[in-house]
């Protein structure tokens, strides 16, 4: 029995390799750090490794390199033009030194030695533009990926030797206008520069691509919505990724099935087209995605690529609500609330030492269900119960973990009384009613409470505006 699990685990394996490299993915992945002429950068190499595996992973054919010099990018270039043609998908990234001259930029080989601008346009260093036109000018789908806008470092030299008429260099790369069918990203804004990271370790660019742009199911443009808020995030808002794109469809590096879009197969390449009809199934797995966002950038990206799309009413509503912050009505529901609620963030642990039993738990969900949100009553917090934990979390302004602490378990209970009893539970009352003595005129005994902070559950307006709240964040 254990062999035949194997095999069908390893036919499954094949299977999927199969389907990802039913269409003809191309990647050129370098990075380049180890520089003789100016100071290196550690991790660009690393970068590379992690992405070419990350690709590949996916069913692209990767022709890959490190710390290469000029004659050995050139080779790897004329291969990757020569593989690139035709294809469904290719793919350029680069990680290392990049620099703008006048306007355009160029990629740094590792043996640059540039000492003025006619050593850039003479070729010490690599025209962008005229490589991503002559290595992918006629793939399907063109992807570029730049985490090359650290600061420039022949910027003094060029400028000290071009005395005799102006130079514009910059510190960053300069911007870039996309063709028909291409996605461009950059690590960084124009003129600005980008981090490299901690030695040993990916840049944040880097990282935050390979977090997102293979996830199953995701789309390469909402794929990158994610980056940018990751990486401005984890930089503290001091790098924000920018693109530029003309994609002509839907692109999925890793297309699940359950992103098809209705009545439309998608293309062996992963390759939807755009869908014109309110039914599209893309749209509606984007604005989940998206729709309870704390994060502005997510719900534009949204609006920017369904203008017109079902949920633009709600979008709006949703950046305004951000915008105005909470509501009186929430302000309202969240008065006399332990501020902690809103800072500490909720995990298994947090969760534990709360001690929940299951009756607890059965209570934390019947109030869950009394608010609005919809969960099963079983006890056990599964999956279910996680997620519309989360979407309560989101409503108040808590962070959304899924699960509790001490703060938010108290705030719960707190905010409505628990949804009435079940059958069952009316039955068992009965019960011990029926079994209280005969002819006795004391009540039979209360049954004890699932929970010690019900004597201080809200007012009935609480529980009111706490479900209209609720339906509003309902999936």
């Amino acid at each position: 029995m254990r062999y035949l699990t194997l095999l069908a685990s390893l036919m499954c394996v094949a299977l999927s390799v199969s389907a990802a490299k039913a269409d003809r993915r191309v990647a050129f992945v370098v990075g380049n750090g180890s520089y003789k002429n100016v100071a290196q950068l550690p991790n660009p190499p690393i970068d590379a490794k992690a992405m070419a595996s990350t690709l590949r992973n996916v069913g692209f054919e990767v022709i890959e390199g490190s710390n290469l010099s000029r004659d050995q990018m050139t080779e790897k270039l004329l291969d990757f033009g020569r593989k690139a043609q035709g294809s469904d998908i290719a793919l350029f990234y680069y990680a290392g030194h990049g620099i703008a001259v006048s306007g355009t930029n160029y990629l740094l080989p590792v043996d640059a030695d540039i000492k003025s601008e006619m050593d850039v346009k003479l070729g010490a260093a690599i025209n962008i533009d005229l490589t991503l036109e002559q290595t992918m000018g006629d793939a399907k789908v063109k992807l570029v990926f730049l985490d090359a806008c650290r600061d420039n470092p022949f910027a003094a030299k060029i400028k000290s030797n071009s005395a005799t008429r102006s130079v514009n260099v910059q510190s960053g790369l300069a911007e870039m206008k996309s063709g028909e069918g291409t996605l461009i990203a950059f690590a960084t804004g124009p003129g600005q520069t980008a981090l490299d990271g901690q030695e040993g370790n990916n840049s944040p660019f880097t990282r935050a691509l390979i977090d997102n742009i293979t996830k199953p199911g995701i789309e390469i443009q909402q794929a990158m919505t994610s980056v940018r808020a990751q990486v401005n995030e984890e930089t503290r808002k001091g790098q924000l990724p920018w693109g530029h794109t003309n994609l002509t469809g839907s692109v999925y590096l890793n297309q699940a099935p359950t992103t098809q879009v209705a009545n439309a197969a998608p293309t062996a390449s992963g390759i939807v087209p755009a869908a014109s009809g309110s039914s599209d199934g893309v749209e509606l797995e984007y604005w989940r995605s998206v729709k309870e966002s704390n994060k502005p950038e997510e719900l534009n990206a949204y609006l920017s690529a369904y203008p017109n799309g079902q949920f633009k009413a709600l979008a709006l509503a949703r950046l305004a609500a951000i915008k105005s912050g909470p509501s009186t009505a929430t302000r309202t529901l969240n008065a006399g609330v332990d501020p902690a609620t809103f800072t500490d963030e909720a995990t298994q642990l947090t969760e534990d030492q709360i001690g929940l039993d299951k009756t607890q738990r059965r209570d934390v969900q019947r109030r869950l269900t009394g608010l609005g949100f919809d969960t099963k009553q079983t006890g056990v917090f599964s999956d279910e119960t996680r997620t519309v934990l989360k979407r309560w979390q989101a409503a108040r302004g808590y962070p959304s973990s899924g699960y509790l602490n001490k703060h938010q378990h108290k705030a719960l209970i707190s905010e409505v009384q628990a949804a009435p009893p079940t059958a069952s539970d009316t039955s068992q009352k009965g019960a011990r009613r029926a079994a209280a003595p005969a002819g006795s005129s004391a009540p039979a005994p209360a049954p004890q409470r699932s929970n010690p902070g019900d004597a201080a559950g809200a007012a009935f307006v609480g529980g009111v505006v706490g479900g209209m709240m609720g339906g509003m964040f309902r999936r």
